[in-house]
């Protein structure tokens, strides 16, 4: 038995989806929740996750990975199983699986030339997959009376927008109404639901366009991926049982000021 599985089971269970990136938002998170003694579940669309797997493992941290789509419901539901069978229990869900983590990313096209397929797929990746697996998921929640659910939204679309991307920014901000109403349903549960809006975020996918963009804001640079993470952990916190329904951003102030000029 390793260190990570002695302490883990008293501890409970982390699912954070879409971790498959070593780089990205949902990876560095979960590294953050198995640092506190979470065990974690990690999802991915590809078995790349099993990469993040073993380098969680290095750390000390108790991990499994699961990859699939989780669009599909019963995809969902081998999740919350798994994460149950580990435990016996589910105390945090981090819904991150998105188009910035799946291999298959749809065109940009200004709405009258969005395509049927693009549409759905962006729908499905970012706010689909959010809904199968909180859906999965709540049921233990609610029967243990404790809970902490973050969806990571975007500032696309809750805040602002960006050129030929309209499906994204429907999802994103889909997100945002499907965190206040799991809030406001599951409150007297012992449930709380939250989502972060990222703004320019450094990852290794990230192009020189997009670190100009992050350069533009107030602190001068793009943010990193554990900066979000930190943000979701605090969100994830016991002490954090006051806050729900809410959206915090986290794009070094880019969304605030109205000089967007490159000083």
């Amino acid at each position: 038995m390793s260190h990570g599985e002695s302490v883990d089971h008293h501890l409970g269970t982390a699912i954070v989806t879409g971790a498959g990136s070593a780089a990205g938002i949902g990876f560095a998170t979960a590294r953050l929740l198995g640092l506190t003694g979470l065990t974690v579940v990690v999802t991915s669309t590809t078995d790349r996750v099993q990469q993040r797997v073993e380098e969680l493992q290095a750390d000390g941290i108790h991990a499994v990975g699961i990859a699939g789509d989780l669009t599909d419901p019963a995809h969902a539901g081998r999740v919350a199983a798994l994460a149950l069978e580990r435990t016996g229990r589910i105390d945090v869900l981090v819904n991150n699986a998105g188009l910035a983590a799946v291999t298959n990313v749809v065109s940009t096209a200004t709405l009258a030339h969005l395509t049927d397929h693009d549409w759905a797929n962006s729908i499905g990746c970012n706010l689909t997959t959010a809904f199968t697996m909180t859906r999965a998921v709540l049921p233990t929640m609610v029967e243990r009376g404790y809970g902490r659910v973050v969806n990571v939204s975007s500032v696309s679309g809750p805040v602002c927008a960006f050129p030929g991307d309209g499906a994204y920014h429907a999802a994103k901000a889909g997100l945002v109404g499907l965190t206040r109403s799991v809030a406001i349903d599951y409150a007297r549960a012992g449930i709380t639901c939250n989502a972060v809006a990222p703004g320019w975020i450094e990852t290794d996918s990230t192009t020189e366009d997009e670190l100009a963009a992050g350069a533009s804001c107030p602190l001068g640079r793009s943010g990193t991926a554990d900066e979000v993470a930190h943000s979701i952990l605090m969100l994830t916190a016991r002490a954090a049982s006051y806050i729900t329904g809410q959206c915090l951003v986290v794009d070094g102030g880019n969304s605030i000021q109205e000089d967007h000029r490159l000083r």
